[in-house]
C-alpha cells in the first residue's frame, strides 16, 4: 500500500473511528484541504468543527475501509460505517493528494447502508482485490464509453458491448443481477417518468480491474451526486456498486459544492 492510500485510510480510521481528529489532520492533510462533503467547511478548521460534535453524538463508531484504489494523485475509498451499533452508512470518498502524498481535496457521497439488492447482495460485499494492472487505461476507456453510449446517449442496444452477458453482479439496492435486471430497472424508471440522465462525469479514475466515476445525475429533475464503482474482467463490466446523494443547496453544502 502506498503512502497516499495509507494517509487516506488513516484520516478515516485514526481521525474519525478512533476520534483523534487534530492529530490525524496534522499528520495526513496538506497545506490546504478543499472540502466537498455536505455540511463540512473547507480547511482543517472546517473538518474539526464538523467532526468534534459528530464524535460526541456518536461515541460508538465501527468503520471499515472495504475497497481502496489509486490513480496518479487520486485515492478512492469505499467505506462501511456503523454508528451506535445500529445505524449503517455507506460512503464513497475521493481524495486528491500533494507531492508529499498528503490529502488536499476531498469529495464524498454518503447513503443509508444495511440494504441488499433484489438478488441478495449487500452494498459493499463482493470482490476487493485489485488485479490486471496492465489493463487500467483500457478499462477506464471502456467505462467512459459505456457511460457516454448507454447512460448518456441511451444506446441500450449496445449494452452487451460493455456489460458481460454471462456475469453481472449488482450491489445497488434497487437492481437485480444480470443485464435483464439492469434493463428492467431502467425500463421501470422510464415508465414512472424518472429516467436517469448522466449530466456530467466529473471524475473517472481506475486501477487495474476497478474503475470509479463521480457523476452528476438527474433523476426526473432531482439532481444527485453518484459514485459508480465498476469491476471489469476480460474487457467487460462484471460487477457494480453505487452510492448516491442529493446535491445540496449552497447553504447546505457549507463549502464549494459537491463537485
Amino acid at each position: 500500500m502506498t503512502a497516499k492510500l495509507d494517509n487516506a485510510r488513516a484520516l478515516y480510521l485514526e481521525g474519525i473511528r478512533d476520534g483523534q481528529v487534530q492529530q490525524a489532520l496534522d499528520k495526513y492533510v496538506g497545506d490546504r484541504y478543499t472540502q466537498h462533503s455536505t455540511g463540512v467547511a473547507d480547511g482543517k478548521d472546517g473538518f474539526e468543527a464538523f467532526f468534534k460534535p459528530f464524535l460526541q453524538r456518536n461515541p460508538q463508531r465501527d468503520i471499515e475501509v472495504v475497497r481502496a484504489i489509486e490513480d496518479g494523485p487520486y485515492v478512492f475509498l469505499h467505506v462501511a460505517q456503523t454508528l451506535g451499533g445500529t445505524t449503517h452508512w455507506v460512503t464513497a470518498d475521493l481524495f486528491d493528494t500533494d507531492e508529499q502524498d498528503r490529502l488536499v481535496e476531498h469529495w464524498d457521497v454518503i447513503a443509508a447502508g444495511g440494504l441488499t439488492s433484489p438478488s441478495g447482495h449487500a452494498q459493499t460485499d463482493g470482490a476487493t482485490q485489485v488485479t490486471d494492472l496492465d489493463r487500467t487505461e483500457a478499462n477506464k476507456a471502456h467505462v467512459a464509453e459505456f457511460i457516454a453510449e448507454v447512460l448518456q446517449s441511451g444506446r441500450t442496444d449496445r449494452i452487451t458491448d460493455y456489460i458481460s452477458a454471462h456475469q453481472y453482479v449488482q450491489h445497488s439496492p434497487q437492481i437485480a443481477d444480470g443485464i435483464d435486471g439492469f434493463a428492467a430497472f431502467t425500463a421501470g424508471l422510464t415508465a414512472d417518468g424518472k429516467a436517469l440522465t448522466y449530466t456530467k462525469v466529473h471524475h473517472l479514475i481506475g486501477q487495474g480491474n476497478f474503475v470509479v466515476t463521480l457523476s452528476e445525475v438527474d433523476r426526473a429533475g432531482a439532481p444527485s451526486a453518484v459514485f459508480d464503482i465498476f469491476r471489469l474482467h476480460n474487457g467487460l463490466i462484471v460487477e457494480h456498486w453505487d452510492v448516491a446523494e442529493p446535491i445540496p443547496s449552497p447553504a447546505e453544502a457549507n463549502n464549494s459544492g459537491k463537485f
